[in-house]
């Protein structure tokens, strides 16, 4: 795909944010198929975040959270953050 191509399946997929960026979600890239990392690599050259989720630990329990252990940040992306003017 072409660098135009892909920005114009940027534009369709991702929805605007509050910041006036655009936000785009992983499952979403991941359903086109094989255009997926083309897809992710243009969103990253184009100033674009990659925003992980927060994994809790598992304490177990019912007050395990409470005990001090930290939130980790998962190694997969939930979904990428365009700045604003980034698809102008």
């Amino acid at each position: 795909m072409d660098d135009d191509a892909i920005r114009e399946l940027v534009v369709r997929l991702s929805r605007p944010d509050a910041h006036g960026g655009h936000t785009i979600e992983r499952a979403t890239i991941l359903a086109e198929g094989a255009h997926g990392s083309a897809i992710v690599t243009w969103i990253l050259g184009h100033g674009g975040t990659a925003e992980m989720a927060v994994v809790a630990p598992s304490a177990g329990g019912l007050h395990g959270s409470l005990r001090g252990s930290a939130a980790t940040p998962s190694s997969t992306p939930l979904r990428y953050v365009l700045p604003a003017g980034a698809l102008a």
